[in-house]
């Protein structure tokens, strides 16, 4: 249940142009050698420090026109107008050149990326090759003078896309919650559906405390693709911790949302499993380099070891010496004691 993406995808992508190697020639060069293009005839005063961008953006990769990611549509992106080192090679080297209603266009070569990380082409993704680049279009919807301004914005921005989240689990699941059904019947499972969509097969109910919002919950866990039944994590083994966590925070999507449904059915001690439909699992945004598919449906086989008002995290205990060196030690002081004693006489 674990979540460094290059510095080049953060707050980038965008908008309604488009980049052709035709038109390379209007672009200009930053210090550190990005290549980049405004578009736009605003009167409006150009982005000062500490000024907030308002921005949606698009993300291409140059030799596919694959797109990356994208804003539209979506939560539009804020960024604070700063001071770029000479070495950024980022696009934040041309925010202070923007006014409200401009298009920019950013293109980042790969092997310039590859230099700049010292040769270290490992640290790249997978899909960056040597010899490509990344087209980074942004289309600057606004101009903050102040925080208290674009985080008013930001906020309502949240509220939106939080309605938007919504209705597209919602939609998905119609289709994904049939799929389960038709693969728990096939599979001879009964299973209770709680929540949006999460099926649950109870072992043990537990005693105790209820796994109800607001609690704090120590679960073990063994994580499998369902179409799959490939293993892809687990902390079953004794010495692995717990994973723990605070039930109905952070709008249910930590650890995911269908663990929020299903471990409510649950008290300390607990037993069961909970078949969770891709939309209430990672849904369209896997993190990158794991092991799962755009809302891929998933099994996780658990246990709760607790439930409890506060934290039950443990404290980190102080480390014990071996016993081998606690004793070597032991016979460093008594020999220096004993040399102490001999000098006084």
């Amino acid at each position: 249940m674990k979540k460094q993406t290059g510095y080049f995808l953060v707050l980038l992508i965008a908008a309604t142009v488009f980049y052709s190697c035709k038109g390379s020639a209007d672009y200009k060069k930053t210090k550190s050698g990005l290549l980049y293009k405004i578009i736009g005839d605003s009167k409006d005063s150009v982005a000062k420090e500490g000024n907030i961008l308002k921005i949606n953006y698009v993300i291409k990769i140059g030799s596919t026109d694959s797109v990356l990611n994208t804003t539209y549509g979506k939560m539009p992106g804020f960024a604070r107008v700063d001071p770029a080192p000479p070495d950024a090679y980022s696009p934040i080297e041309v925010f202070n050149q923007l006014h409200k209603g401009d298009s920019l266009v950013v293109i980042q070569f790969v092997d310039s990326i590859i230099k700049k990380n010292q040769g270290n082409q490992g640290s790249l993704p997978p899909f960056l090759k040597k010899g490509d680049k990344i087209v980074m279009s942004f289309k600057v919807e606004n101009v903050y003078k102040t925080q208290e301004a674009a985080t008013a914005d930001r906020t309502a921005e949240i509220e939106k896309e939080k309605a938007r989240l919504e209705k597209e689990t919602e939609n998905d699941l119609v289709k994904q919650t049939a799929a389960i059904e038709s693969w728990l019947k096939k599979n001879n499972i009964t299973a209770q559906k709680t929540g949006k969509g999460t099926y649950v097969v109870i072992k043990d109910p537990g005693t105790g405390l209820q796994a109800d919002s607001g609690k704090f919950v120590a679960v073990r866990y063994a994580g499998k693709i369902l179409t799959t039944g490939k293993d892809f994590e687990s902390n079953m083994d004794p010495k692995a911790q717990p994973y723990v966590f605070q039930m109905d925070v952070n709008d249910n999507r930590t650890p995911i949302r269908g663990w929020h449904e299903g471990l409510k059915l649950f008290k300390k001690g607990g037993k069961g499993t909970l078949y969770i439909p891709g939309a209430l699992a990672y849904a369209k945004n896997p993190q990158p380099g794991s092991p799962f598919g755009v809302d891929e449906a998933l099994i996780f086989d658990i246990v709760l070891d607790d439930v409890s008002v506060t934290d039950p995290t443990p404290q980190p205990q102080q480390q014990q010496l071996p016993p081998q060196l606690r004793e070597q030690m032991q016979k460093q002081m008594e020999e220096q004691q004993k040399k102490q004693q001999q000098q006084k006489h």
